[in-house]
């Protein structure tokens, strides 16, 4: 059976992400890791498909900017890794979480999923629909993923957008070396696929055993 959310939040507080040892040149081309944050959900999410803008047996659509996520999850040696779990989350257009402990005094939107999963092709695509992150007190506009593959420790790393001003001052993405912070943002540009407003791609960049 799949994992529950509980067992998954779980994992990821143990332990986010462990890179193994590699040359310099090898390092610097690997998606850097981040901490997963206090706010992984964990209030009931009403729905769980790779689609976070609408939950199902609702009319409505989350407000936000309607943006697509997708690219390719790969090893260090170009190629692709199949049939992997990967999981996306970020606060609603107000600043929520679908957390317990969220504290923003904002309304919750409840259209908006708050989580969702994709599972990886034969070429280590992967596909969200969400609302383009928006910041809030303290922090930078960013969407937080997770890797899951068999028998390894979660990856975790934090996408965030290209040519956001707000970067600049934000804590956590100034922990990542300068020169290794291209690897994490991503740039969303005008998408002619409606009701999608913005469209970016971000590949994943991570080592295995076979590597």
């Amino acid at each position: 059976m799949p994992e529950t959310i509980d067992n998954r939040r779980r994992t990821l507080i143990c332990g986010a992400a462990c890179l193994l040892t590699l040359p310099a040149h090898a390092q610097d081309l690997l998606t850097p890791s981040q901490t997963p944050g206090p706010f992984y959900p964990d209030l009931p999410i009403l729905d769980q498909d790779n689609d976070l803008t609408r939950i199902a047996g609702r009319d409505g659509i989350a407000e936000g900017i309607i943006s697509e996520l997708s690219g390719h999850l790969v090893n260090i040696n170009g190629s692709p890794l199949a049939g992997v779990r990967i999981e996306i989350w970020q606060c609603d257009h107000n600043g929520r979480y679908r957390h317990s402990r969220d504290d923003n005094s904002e309304p919750m939107d409840k259209n908006f999923q708050g989580l969702g999963h994709s599972v990886t092709d034969q070429m280590g695509r992967y596909r969200f629909r969400t609302i383009l992150p928006v910041p809030y007190p303290g922090r930078t506009p960013h969407i937080h993923a997770a890797i899951f593959r068999s028998g390894m420790k979660p990856f975790v790393t934090q996408i965030y957008i290209e040519g956001e001003p707000r970067n600049s001052n934000d804590f956590l993405f100034q922990r990542i070396p300068s020169e290794l912070r291209p690897l994490v943002l991503a740039k969303f540009k005008p998408s002619n696929n409606e009701p999608v407003e913005l469209a970016a791609q971000f590949n994943f960049i991570l080592m295995d055993r076979a590597s």
